[in-house]
């Protein structure tokens, strides 16, 4: 898909433009590329989580279907997109005013220093728009040689697992140490042989050949042998389900490359999820001060003040990661500025006293470039947000009421607020799923544990998981879980869910 092409004359200055302002406040960043596109490629690109080149899956097309519609009938509309690279690529509407041009061009320049410098980002690969591209062409090779539906069925099946993830993943594991290796060896024999690639399986496939060797020279130790007993278990815990079956499971080559992709992206996607409030709160911090510092015409303040303020309108269902962001961003700032922290301040009781507080610290500006650098949104809500901060935004919790048939405020309470919030954000609201063991009651059948923090599963979420997860492992499958206050094994054995008490 070519259908964007690169910024020239007017949106080239103002890139420049913006790009100085940027530099001029500290931020630090990739090389930025602006590329210009319709509407229609617009929706193409988000479909596609921003890449052109992505392998073919009807997901992608509904995607699309529904965003087209959406903006057909006025009810969303896509401003801009940026792609965590290096170079950082971000796409804007051909259709938007100046204005809107400039905010968004502001906007991305926060984006693109925070993926630079948040540390939940610091192990990402670079270079996703190469990745992704090669994905796609080895994802259409194993349906041309193994069959369309084959291989989109497969898929379905891994992508419904694809939050099944361990963040511990995106630092330095072994894993992520050999795949940087294995990375730099493949670039030097690319560069050797006039990009030739000599070797093109995923680490993915090669850490799967390696485990099928090793299980293949334990057959032949165990050829002669009349009966022996299998190994107890498979491996140590972890959260990395897919990674876990790559090693473990009865698949097939092909299969394992296809897991190994799936599971490359998804942990790619997965500090922009961690972070989906201090990103939108940091790139919108920069894009309202560098517009109403340096970048705004007096004749645009009245159209950016429109703009800006439907940008942070709070919603009756969902949290607003950009209000919530900028909001608290600026809070710290504020705190830090005037000293409103600390032993001190905390033990004050003095409630006038506290709110004519400042020690003119003046350290605002340096804490939240220190706050940006470390953390994701679960710790960023968890240390800065206050009972003041609540109840300046008017955050409360909701919950349906029957007997009215309306969502109806359950309590203004800053540790229930606090609660709600952090426990929407862990683990984005999903389940948390473990791999206990791969040979339960030693008959090569697969065991997760659901760690329990006061919310039962969803029981067809649950069914639907185990299924999938059956058709990869081949052996029954078993989900460990509280339900109903009870201990209780979800067991799937290819024909029949059922609850084992």
């Amino acid at each position: 898909m070519n259908r964007s092409k690169p910024i020239t004359g007017e949106l080239l200055a103002l890139k420049n433009e913006i790009e100085g302002y940027a530099i001029e406040y500290g931020l630090d960043f990739f090389p930025q590329v602006f590329e210009v596109c319709d509407y229609d490629t617009i929706n193409i690109l988000a479909a596609q989580g921003g890449f052109p080149s992505r392998y073919p899956h009807w997901k992608f097309g509904m995607d699309y279907d529904q965003l087209s519609k959406g903006y057909t009938y006025g009810l969303q509309k896509i401003y801009e997109m940026v792609i965590n690279t290096d170079p950082c690529y971000a796409y804007l509407l051909q259709a938007n005013n100046w204005v809107d041009q400039k905010i968004v061009m502001a906007h991305v320049y926060g984006h693109n220093d925070f993926f630079k410098n948040n540390a939940w980002f610091s192990n990402t690969n670079r270079k996703m728009m190469d990745v992704m591209a090669n994905h796609g062409t080895k994802i259409r090779r194993y349906m041309e040689r193994y069959g369309q539906d084959a291989v989109e069925n497969f898929i379905d099946k891994v992508l419904s697992l694809e939050n099944l993830l361990d963040i511990n993943e995106l630092f330095e594991t072994s894993s992520l140490k050999r795949h940087r290796l294995e990375q730099n060896e493949q670039q030097k024999v690319e560069s050797e042989d006039d990009g030739y690639l000599v070797d093109d399986r995923s680490q993915a496939l090669k850490s799967f050949m390696r485990t099928k060797a090793r299980l293949n020279r334990k057959d032949e130790v165990r050829a002669d042998e009349v009966e022996y007993v299998a190994e107890k278990p498979l491996s140590n815990k972890t959260k990395d389900i897919l990674g876990y079956l790559i090693q473990y499971a009865p698949i097939e080559e092909w299969q394992a490359d296809i897991i190994g992709i799936l599971r490359e992206e998804a942990y790619y996607f997965l500090p922009q999820r961690m972070t989906k409030i201090m990103n939108e709160g940091w790139a919108s911090y920069w894009h309202s001060t560098i517009m109403t510092q340096k970048a705004l015409d007096a004749s645009e303040i009245v159209d950016f003040a429109d703009k800006h303020a439907g940008v942070m309108q709070m919603s009756k269902q969902n949290i607003n990661p950009y209000k919530v962001g900028i909001e608290l961003l600026r809070d710290i700032e504020y705190r830090w500025d005037r000293g409103m922290f600390g032993k001190e301040y905390n033990e004050c009781t003095d409630m006038h006293e506290k709110l004519r507080w400042n020690t003119k610290l003046g350290k605002g500006k340096e804490k939240i470039f220190e706050v940006r650098k470390s953390h994701n949104d679960i710790s960023f809500i968890d240390e800065f947000l206050t009972p003041d901060f609540c109840e300046r935004q008017q955050l409360f919790t909701y919950k349906y009421n029957p007997r009215t048939g309306r969502f109806e405020i359950d309590s203004k309470d800053f540790l229930a607020i606090k609660q709600k919030l952090l426990s929407q954000l862990t683990n984005f609201g999903q389940p948390i799923i473990e791999v206990e063991d791969g040979n339960y009651m030693n008959r090569k059948e697969l065991l997760l544990n659901h760690v329990h923090y006061g919310v039962d599963l969803d029981v067809g979420f649950a069914n639907e998981t185990l299924r999938n997860l059956f058709a990869i492992w081949r052996r029954p499958v078993n989900l460990k879980t509280k339900y109903e206050d009870k201990d209780v094994i979800f067991h799937f054995d290819g024909k029949e869910f059922r609850p084992q008490h």
